[in-house]
């Protein structure tokens, strides 16, 4: 079973930023798409924005378009979500997997909490 480490969430106020980073197996970094996802408590987990494998495609949810901003790092072999003008709507657990997500990869998570 291979996992994800999600790490960098924490609580920040609205208007602040954050930056969560992703370890990803050797395996897939470089064949695969990596994505972002949140989950509150009570609803389904829904992708937040997403990396092609050459870097060069990248999707994002209509709400975090503009504010979020996701890259690769080869050299750490991670992937990056930098969040900006955060909203208390923004508070999740974030997750990152492949795309589609796979059951066997989804790591602990790290929470963002976003006060108002």
């Amino acid at each position: 079973q291979v996992q994800m480490v999600e790490s960098g969430g924490g609580l920040v106020q609205a208007g602040g930023s954050l930056r969560l980073t992703c370890a990803t197996p050797i395996s897939i970094f470089r064949t695969t798409t990596i994505a972002w996802y949140r989950q509150t408590p009570g609803k389904q987990r829904d992708l937040v924005a997403s990396i092609g494998s050459s870097n060069s495609s990248t999707h994002y949810a209509d709400s975090v378009k503009g504010r979020f901003t996701i890259s690769r790092d080869n050299a750490k072999r991670t992937v990056i979500l930098q969040m900006n003008s955060l909203k208390p709507e923004d508070t999740a657990v974030y997750y990152c997997n492949k795309s589609p997500p796979l059951q066997g990869y989804w790591g602990q998570g790290t929470r963002v909490t976003v006060s108002a």
